[in-house]
């Protein structure tokens, strides 16, 4: 068996993690991490982890293998302890990209169909369709085309949607017009009427999404975060929707969560807020991820979705 420690910010998650290994998966020897205990269970060679406590990594410092159950690790990089040794290993999918393309296609249709106006109407007994915005004329920007941001941009292709979009380094997809790097940047932004931020969190993405950047949309235009929330600098956003240059924003994170009840997007009128749900764990298939990866790496054979630390995925 392999001896794996679980370490999570919320105790529920983490016995949620421990339930499943318990039931589908008998050759992990898997333990919740326990701060208050004398001394660090032996043989532990690899964590399971979410947004993990500091403790964590004081405890147990020759981790060959970190696993996050989830695809930002920016809460992983940020810990002063953990080794230079160790490697982090991001999840990648495992049921993750089919929900946050979901999300994104209520929200959008919604937008461009103008499906909010129905409530409306029933209230009011109205039998009237509403105005429709044609799908050409609806160019959608990705920012962030991994495995994610690609299914995104597919489905939305697959929709007729006109996409295009950006990334760090040069992607190729069918049917997506690909910008890439700083200097491709502005012209990306300035031909995207719905932005949706799919980017990881690093160093060089934190504020990304702020008064510059955003104002190189074009007039009228539609931002969807379900990256992080330090992407957005928030008063940049608020002012930009209340001078008209931005008319919608539907936010699935924020930069303090749970989000502080006298926090100003609560009651602005044209932001949409849900509580980080785009995209939840479907933690049967991230486990069974992990253990194949966990077995590869100790059998010495090459795994995917690990981090550089240097650019932060």
């Amino acid at each position: 068996m392999i001896r794996v420690v679980l370490a999570s910010e919320s105790a529920a998650a983490a016995q949620k993690w421990l339930k499943v290994i318990q039931q589908h998966f008998p050759d992990l020897d898997a333990h919740i991490f326990d701060p208050q205990a004398p001394s660090p269970m032996p043989d532990v060679r690899a964590a399971i982890v979410w947004k993990p406590p500091a403790a964590l990594f004081a405890r147990y410092r020759v981790l060959d293998l970190v696993f996050n159950m989830g695809a930002g690790v920016d809460a992983i990089l940020r810990q002063p302890e953990i080794a230079d040794t160790t490697r982090i290993i991001r999840l990648e999918d495992a049921g993750l990209a089919n929900p946050m393309t979901e999300y994104v296609i209520h929200y959008l249709s919604g937008i461009t169909r103008n499906f909010g106006v129905y409530e409306q109407h029933r209230e009011n007994r109205v039998w009237q369709g509403a105005e429709q915005v044609p799908v050409q004329n609806c160019t959608i920007g990705v920012m962030g085309l991994g495995v994610i941001g690609a299914r995104i941009a597919q489905a939305l292709s697959a929709l007729d949607y006109p996409v295009q979009g950006w990334s760090r380094s040069p992607k190729a997809l069918p049917e997506i017009r690909s910008y890439h790097g700083e200097d491709q940047f502005e012209a990306f932004l300035a031909s995207s009427q719905f932005l949706i931020n799919v980017l990881p969190l690093t160093d060089q993405t934190r504020n990304i999404l702020n008064r510059d950047s955003l104002g190189h949309l074009p007039k009228g235009a539609v931002l969807m975060n379900i990256g992080r929330g330090e992407h957005l600098v928030e008063a940049d956003l608020i002012s930009l929707l209340d001078s008209g240059h931005l008319s919608r924003a539907v936010l699935d994170v924020a930069r303090e969560e749970p989000l502080p009840g006298d926090h100003p997007f609560w009651a602005h009128p044209a932001i949409t807020l849900t509580p980080h749900i785009s995209g939840p764990t479907n933690h049967y298939l991230a486990i069974r991820q992990i253990r194949d990866k966990l077995q590869d790496a100790l059998q010495g054979k090459p795994i995917s979705g690990e981090v550089i630390r240097e650019t932060g995925y």
